[in-house]
């Protein structure tokens, strides 16, 4: 309690807690129901649905890239995330009025047209967000995993939320979310506590000050794609992170809605299954930073890794919808140990002045690669042999990825080119 009352008192821990909560916030109201959204409401096809989340990574992988170089640029300047909120802003508006008629009129047009607005305010979005928290996290003295926890606690409302909405009426979890980023907007524009000189004698990390002032040329930027070792991450994210994306939205929504006697009894049971799952991530988010001290990030990275392993064969073998959404639970600390540890492996191993290049091209882009290669065969393969036989391949690649990542992973004291591990 004493260093969460410590960690309150710091206004910039406060700030970026808010704003991700808020980012988390209005991208789950609609996000978490939308997969379901396009198989129940529009009637599309697995491999329709694996269409529109294939151009959605395509046209983020690009996206990520340029965010990633133009935030390393801008440090932790916040203009990127207003351009970002301000056209999440405008969820409703393009869901109601141009979406919906451009996928009924000619739907591989209205994909990627969606694919494009989405990468842009959310897709690609939500890294930029992540990797900000994480820098101002070093610059201004507080823990990156407890800022990052108030994100899936926003998740976890929403979700809770969304499920009861969308049995309303499905258009206003897009009306809720526009709303939400409304309000994010305006604190990001107005709510500044670097603007203060106190805040910032008091709480500023002058070394890495210092490193932040050394912006990295476009020449630095570009070359990590020159680094052997963060070319092996992205061949374990592809094999990995990718069916956890794959899984997760593709897949598990309408599987789990399945198992009930309406879609909409499914529907609100899975909004209340989710954000039970994204309330228990916000505690792991909290709590893995303490375990990543005592076992390492190598060891975190490996334990996410195995009980995903766990996690999606579970539901590939459960035959009731307790079983599986008991399984599903462990999506928490799976998801609190990989994204908190990957991350710290960057800033362990790599030069932290490009920690958003390295965490957008070695995890975001990669998984969007990935996302691109299996969303369509993968939502093929479900129309064909079912979920549960899908689950079980799916499995069985991040197996193989976990034997190559405890291969390739570098111990945490070997090779410490960025930020070193609190004694």
């Amino acid at each position: 309690m004493g260093n969460l009352l410590k960690a309150f008192s710091n206004p910039f821990y406060r700030t970026s807690s808010l704003e991700i909560l808020l980012f988390f916030a209005g991208w789950g109201i609609w996000w978490s129901f939308f997969q379901i959204w396009l198989t129940t409401k529009q009637g599309f096809t697995g491999a329709q649905v694996g269409t529109i989340y294939t151009f959605g990574s395509a046209v983020a992988l690009v996206l990520m890239f340029v965010y990633g170089s133009v935030q390393d640029k801008l440090g932790v300047k916040k203009n990127l995330l207003i351009f970002m909120v301000s056209c999440q802003v405008l969820l409703a508006p393009f869901f109601t009025w141009v979406y919906v008629p451009m996928l009924e009129s000619n739907f591989y047009v209205g994909a990627m047209v969606g694919a494009v607005y989405l990468s842009v305010a959310y897709l690609a979005a939500c890294p930029v967000f992540e990797a900000v928290t994480e820098r101002l996290s070093r610059r201004y003295r507080f823990e990156y995993g407890q800022a990052r926890a108030w994100g899936s606690l926003g998740y976890a409302i929403s979700a809770l939320t969304a499920g009861f909405l969308f049995t309303i009426n499905p258009y206003l979890v897009f009306w809720t979310g526009s709303a939400v980023s409304a309000v994010l907007l305006a604190i990001l524009v107005f709510l500044k506590p670097e603007n203060s000189e106190a805040n910032v004698q008091q709480y500023e990390n002058r070394e890495e000050r210092n490193k932040d002032a050394k912006s990295p040329s476009l020449k630095e930027i570009i070359s990590v794609f020159g680094i052997l070792d963060l070319w092996k991450i992205i061949i374990f994210v592809i094999l990995s992170w990718t069916f956890y994306t794959v899984f997760d939205q593709q897949m598990f929504p309408e599987f789990f809605t399945r198992f009930f006697a309406t879609p909409e009894e499914g529907q609100q049971a899975y909004g209340v299954l989710n954000s039970v799952q994204v309330f228990l991530e916000f505690i792991m988010m909290s709590l893995v930073p303490i375990l990543m001290r005592k076992i390492g990030v190598r060891r975190a990275l490996l334990l996410g890794c195995l009980i995903m392993v766990c996690r999606i064969s579970g539901c590939g073998i459960a035959s009731t919808p307790l079983g599986i959404a008991l399984i599903k639970l462990l999506h928490a600390p799976e998801t609190a140990l990989f994204v908190l540890a990957i991350f710290r492996y960057f800033t362990l191993h790599f030069d932290t002045r490009v920690s958003a290049t390295l965490y957008m091209v070695g995890f975001q882009i990669a998984a969007s690669v990935g996302g691109i290669i299996f969303s369509v065969p993968l939502g093929s393969l479900r129309d064909s042999i079912g979920y549960q036989h899908t689950f079980l391949l799916i499995a069985g690649i991040v197996l193989c990825a976990t034997v190559y990542a405890f291969l390739i992973l570098k111990k945490d004291d070997q090779d410490v080119a960025g930020q070193p591990l609190e004694n």
